[in-house]
């Protein structure tokens, strides 16, 4: 579903990444790991087109996709729960749900049913507004809201970062359920090694902006893993 060659970015007069090679499949999710600062964010934004790369070829879905924005990608498959959420604060959940709508043809302008049987919170709350919910429903309103778009591709950028344990096994299982579902690819950027370990198919551990070391769960021993993203 993605394919990454040799993807350079820059900050300015600064390189973060260097020569990044990367696939992601259909039915998996690929982790990204590493310590902070190593360029796995920014990889994100890379590939979604939030910051566009300065070099290197990306496919989507089989189609050599150029340095377009990030609008272009959604519009070709791809769905970003960035790190930190981005929800709207002032939109109540239906609304920020709703913001989804405007790549998909006015028939398929409809919540799905799924989204509230995976989040039964947001239904709940359709009517409270955004800014109102915990570190954790806002995070379940994230991931629902790029679910919304139908994704091919879905980034997750630190989905347990500062979420109660509750939760995390909840996002767990939604994450483990749209990679057995068979249709999209996942690929997941997160600190917290057992969450990262017990749902990747694929690892790329990232050291100075480069893959120091990848490949499936099968080919790369745990402990290994442990070491290579320890400080």
């Amino acid at each position: 579903m993605l394919k990454v060659e040799n993807l350079t970015l820059h900050y300015g007069g600064s390189q973060i990444l260097n020569g990044i090679s990367m696939i992601a499949d259909k039915g998996q999710v690929t982790c990204l790991v590493g310590t902070n600062g190593v360029g796995k964010t920014s990889l994100l934004k890379a590939i979604a087109g939030t910051h566009l790369r300065s070099g290197g070829t990306l496919a989507l879905d089989g189609e050599q996709v150029g340095r377009v924005p990030p609008q272009a990608m959604a519009r070709r498959g791809l769905g970003y729960v960035p790190q930190g959420r981005m929800i709207f604060p002032l939109l109540t959940v239906r609304e920020n749900l709703e913001t989804g709508f405007a790549l998909l043809p006015k028939a398929d302008h409809r919540i799905p049913d799924e989204i509230f049987e995976l989040f039964p919170v947001l239904r709940d709350m359709q009517n409270r507004r955004g800014g109102d919910l915990s570190g954790g429903q806002q995070q379940q309103l994230a991931i629902g809201r790029a679910m919304i778009m139908r994704p091919k591709l879905l980034l997750l950028d630190e989905p347990t970062e500062g979420i109660q344990p509750n939760i995390i096994q909840q996002i767990g299982r939604v994450i483990a359920y749209l990679r057995d579902r068979g249709d999209m690819a996942i690929v997941l950027v997160e600190q917290y090694f057992d969450f990262a370990y017990g749902l990747a198919d694929r690892f790329y551990v990232l050291k100075r902006g480069a893959v120091a070391l990848s490949g499936t769960k099968a080919e790369i021993p745990e402990a290994t893993l442990r070491a290579a993203v320890s400080v």
